[in-house]
């Protein structure tokens, strides 16, 4: 196909309330970058849309003029799947309002909103819900992933709140998915990703909760394995209000981190609590009284803790995730082991994150069936220097292949880039997936919506 001029893309500027941003536009290099600075892909335009109608006009243009679609909201996709070579990114990040009905607990959420946009919008009148772990994730791909965060063993994972959704499907028809409309689409983008439609709006189930309280307790490297096997204990009765993560990391420039540790590979407990600093204390009293090196723990806004971790663009990023069906002596160590691999010093994260309580007790028929593993290991590269991809992408391949012994069959596929075929199958598991290709087949039978973890109509 020859490259269109800017001149054939006058017909969709007009009448588009938003902007089209092509090469030649000022803004074309801060448009197209994305989170992940490995990719670098030059779209034939952006369309920035403003209203659900811009999606149907860019939708229509792009398929007149035979251009790959992808899809942006926060354009944290590690695989880059929010943009495309050549083709037309529908662009929602204009999309972003959020309207909170306190009343009925519920917010109606922006397309390109992220998680910023949500917990800012819920935030004053005292209410949340399941978000990511960190404020720039964007709400929708979040959601339609399934969305696991630090609320999930509170509140559920996000798919789980959602309650209602607008999408624009592949033929431009507008409709809503619900409970009582398009039931088998409702059901699908409970884990399904984008590969159903654009989704310009989503309303969300709230929960009450103002404040949280987050601990961030240091150890050395050295300590890692048995400070992990009595959190790994703890968690095993902890109420839901407990969250939090096991995780190496490069130790920060802070006053609460201990100076032998700042740009050196420390081990940290993140715990987070979903109440008052008193009770949070008295809860987490076992885990503070490991005798850590350094740390903090405060309570503060859900918004402002979940703005806490935030990475700017401009890392190079390598994630993957294995899915445990327990977590053995053993298990600890290997996972433990395997830090000494994570490049240091750098942004990158050797994380294990606890599952259970609400969401994996939760019995909806969702096609997320990696919910109710106890454990995942998440390893969460983010470096600068090209030199180190290799290194970074082999220490996450890495801890997946020494961790499968006890690996269940399925994997959150927001969690990991392109891992192949066999990995979209698991993160939908067998029969879910048949499911999830015959409402592709109604809704998007020429696959136009494939930048995603895709789910061909066969």
């Amino acid at each position: 196909m020859a490259l269109l001029t800017e001149q054939a893309f006058e017909p969709l500027r007009s009448g588009f309330a938003g902007e089209i941003v092509t090469p030649q536009s000022a803004s074309f290099g801060d448009a197209r970058t994305v989170f992940n600075a490995m990719i670098d892909h030059r779209p034939a335009a952006l369309a920035q849309c403003e209203t659900t109608e811009d999606v149907v006009a860019a939708l229509a243009f792009a398929q007149r003029h035979g251009l790959e679609v992808a899809v942006r909201g926060g354009g944290h996709s590690v695989a880059g799947k929010g943009s495309v070579d050549g083709g037309l990114v529908i662009d929602l990040r204009r999309m972003n309002a959020v309207s909170v009905d306190p009343d009925r607990k519920t917010a109606r959420v922006g397309g390109g909103a992220t998680m910023s946009h949500l917990d800012r919008g819920t935030q004053p009148h005292g209410l949340a819900t399941t978000g990511g772990r960190v404020s720039t994730t964007g709400v929708g791909g979040f959601t339609l992933g399934g969305g696991t965060g630090w609320l999930d063993r509170k509140f559920g994972l996000a798919c789980d709140n959602l309650l209602s959704a607008e999408v624009v499907t592949a033929d431009g028809r507008i409709v809503t998915a619900s409970e009582t409309e398009n039931r088998e689409l409702f059901w699908a983008l409970h884990g399904g990703g984008g590969n159903f439609g654009v989704v310009t709006s989503l309303t969300l189930r709230l929960y009450p909760l103002s404040n949280v309280t987050a601990g961030l307790l240091f150890w050395s490297p050295e300590q890692g394995p048995e400070v992990l096997r009595q959190f790994r204990d703890f968690l095993e009765a902890a109420p839901d209000e407990v969250g939090g993560g096991a995780i190496y990391v490069t130790g920060p420039e802070a006053d609460f981190v201990p100076a032998p540790l700042v740009g050196k590979l420390a081990f940290i407990l993140l715990v987070v609590f979903a109440g008052g600093e008193e009770e949070a204390r008295r809860v987490l009293a076992p885990m503070l009284s490991l005798g850590h090196a350094g740390g903090m723990i405060a309570e503060m806004p859900y918004a402002d803790f979940q703005s806490m971790l935030d990475d700017p663009p401009g890392y190079r990023n390598y994630w993957s995730a294995q899915y445990l069906s327990s977590l053995p002596d053993a298990a600890v160590e290997v996972f433990c082991a395997r830090a000494a691999d994570m490049i240091v010093p750098s942004a990158s994260q050797h994380v294990l994150f606890p599952g259970g309580g609400k969401a994996a007790r939760e019995t909806a028929d969702w096609p997320v069936p990696w919910r109710s593993a106890p454990w995942v290991a998440h390893p969460f590269g983010l470096w600068t220097d090209p030199a180190d991809d290799v290194r970074g992408r082999d220490w996450a391949r890495n801890i997946v292949a020494d961790l499968k012994p006890w690996a269940t069959e399925h994997v959150y596929l927001n969690f990991i880039g392109d891992e192949g075929a066999d990995r979209v199958v698991s993160g939908f598991g067998g029969e879910h997936y048949k499911r999830l290709v015959q409402v592709k087949r109604e809704y998007d039978p020429q696959n136009l919506f494939h930048l995603n973890h895709n789910i061909p109509p066969g």
